[in-house]
């Protein structure tokens, strides 16, 4: 079995007393995207800072395709490129200056850079704004500049915090359409706080709460695990009044909530975990001579799943 491109081993880091992370293990497999998840001061940013080599952490250790990112640091940090939550660009150099600077801070020769500005440029679709001043560029233009200098030296991983904050939704689009497109060839790790990102973007989600991993797996698979309950959607021809209470007699049924959206009657029932409950509401249905116009199993979202596991509250 091929080993995994990252690789981080009890990750533990202190800002003085006080523990940012504790004990994060994880790995991410080559060509896979990884969705970063965890509430503001979870951790997340520190994690990444500690794989691209940013900053060593206090106890654990991370390897980069088998290169320990602080014992071979510079062999860890010609395989990764990274985009920062605040990007670091010199706005008065245009685009083409800027890249061509950064890579000659990674070590790239003049042939090799001049090789692979065009590709970059064409990747990120800054064509029309290569001779441009960077700080006259949209914060959008800017966050593309910021993922070309991340990937000018053809890394094997990328890792990216939060990309597409505070940009606006046409950017937002074009930026995740590059970094899935970017995933076809690298390993990605993807920090966010947009959930519905994760669910277009990632192979795997991996949560991260007060400095811990809570939880790592596809988001499907994390739904089956913590769903503690099964949900089905039923809808009805008949009237609430009547439905309502005898949906909520059926033996197993924990809860029923009922929305009417234009006539139509739908009821979510949350049943004892593992009751499959379908043929008894089939029956109660048609047996009190309503019409059955749907009935679905339906799964926890992403954000119902990330709110369980980063809050004390009961779903």
């Amino acid at each position: 079995m091929q080993p995994d491109m990252i690789q981080a081993e009890g990750l533990t880091h202190y800002y003085g007393p006080y523990p940012a992370i504790q004990d994060v293990s994880f790995g991410v497999r080559k060509g896979e995207i990884l969705g970063f998840l965890g509430p503001n001061g979870a951790g997340k940013t520190t994690t990444m800072r500690i794989i691209t080599g940013f900053m060593p952490p206090t106890h654990g250790k991370v390897t980069l395709d088998g290169y320990d990112v602080v014992e071979q640091s510079l062999e860890a940090r010609r395989r990764v490129g990274y985009l920062p939550e605040t990007v670091p660009l010199y706005t008065d150099m245009s685009v083409n200056s800027y890249l061509k600077y950064m890579g000659t801070l990674r070590g790239m020769s003049p042939k090799a850079i001049k090789a692979r500005l065009g590709e970059v440029i064409d990747v990120c679709r800054l064509g029309d704004y290569r001779k441009t001043q960077i700080g006259k560029l949209s914060k959008g233009f800017r966050q593309r500049v910021g993922i070309a200098q991340a990937i000018i030296h053809e890394p094997q991983v990328l890792v990216l915090d939060e990309p597409t904050i505070g940009i606006d939704p046409i950017q937002v689009v074009e930026t995740r359409r590059l970094i899935k497109e970017l995933g076809k060839d690298q390993t990605v790790v993807l920090s966010t706080h947009i959930l519905p990102e994760v669910s277009m973007l990632c192979d795997r989600v991996l949560i991260i709460n007060e400095g811990k991993i809570v939880a790592e797996d596809t988001p499907k698979n994390l739904a089956a695990g913590l769903q503690g309950v099964d949900r089905l959607e039923v809808e009805v021809g008949g009237p609430a009044a009547e439905v309502l209470p005898v949906l909520k007699a059926i033996r197993g049924v924990n809860e029923v909530a009922h929305t009417n959206n234009d006539g139509r009657h739908t009821y979510t029932i949350q049943a004892e975990s593992g009751q499959d409950l379908r043929d008894a509401i089939s029956q109660a249905v048609i047996s009190n001579g309503w019409s059955l116009r749907g009935l679905q199993m339906v799964g926890m979202s992403l954000e119902e799943i990330f709110l369980r596991l980063t809050t004390h509250e009961e779903l």
